[in-house]
């Protein structure tokens, strides 16, 4: 009876490290996922600068909008984008951002001279690249994230989740009317 008990006991000790390891490799995933999304978003803040200068000498009616990339690109700035809990304020600042630099793309149909400018294309060809990139990052963050939480989410994982303190993670979703092109007036 003791040998039955104690196989039971080894046989429950070593599905709940099984579980444990599982846990550690999808979180180990999902903050790979959350890097990958956090270098594009720095190579983006990177390429603001020489693209708010490139369009500052054209566009001289935008001023607002050259701010507000400036303000955005500032505020991401200040936030700690390789932690992973920050997602929501990094989540609202990235997409607004977005918007606002897909604002400033668009400026170029009412400036030929800028959409003539080989400096203001060969960013834009960076930006659109980055962009992919960020979209990319995103599908496999949020495919890390789906397969963290469905792991948490199922049994006996939820169980020993609420014993080993496993946590679900946030997706990182486009905000609302994202999908639709921004509206540029003058």
């Amino acid at each position: 009876m003791l040998l039955v008990i104690l196989g039971i006991v080894a046989v429950l000790v070593f599905v709940g490290m099984g579980i444990y390891n599982k846990y550690i490799k999808l979180k180990n995933l999902n903050e790979e996922g959350w890097s990958g999304i956090e270098v594009y978003l720095q190579k983006r803040l990177d390429l603001i600068p020489n693209l708010v200068n490139t369009v500052k000498g054209y566009a001289t009616h935008e001023q607002e909008t050259l701010e507000n990339v400036v303000r955005l690109r500032s505020q991401m700035m200040s936030i700690d984008t390789k932690d992973i809990d920050n997602i929501e304020k990094i989540q609202k600042i990235e997409n607004e951002l977005t918007k606002t630099l897909r604002s400033i793309m668009m400026l170029q149909e009412n400036y030929p001279d800028l959409k003539a400018n080989e400096g203001f294309l060969n960013l834009q060809n960076q930006l659109s690249q980055i962009e992919t990139e960020i979209q990319s990052s995103r599908k496999y963050y949020n495919g890390t994230v789906r397969d963290r939480n469905t792991f948490i989410e199922t049994f006996p994982n939820n169980v020993l989740g609420g014993i080993f303190g496993f946590k679900k993670a946030a997706f990182f979703d486009a905000v609302e009317g994202a999908e639709r092109a921004p509206e540029v007036k003058f």
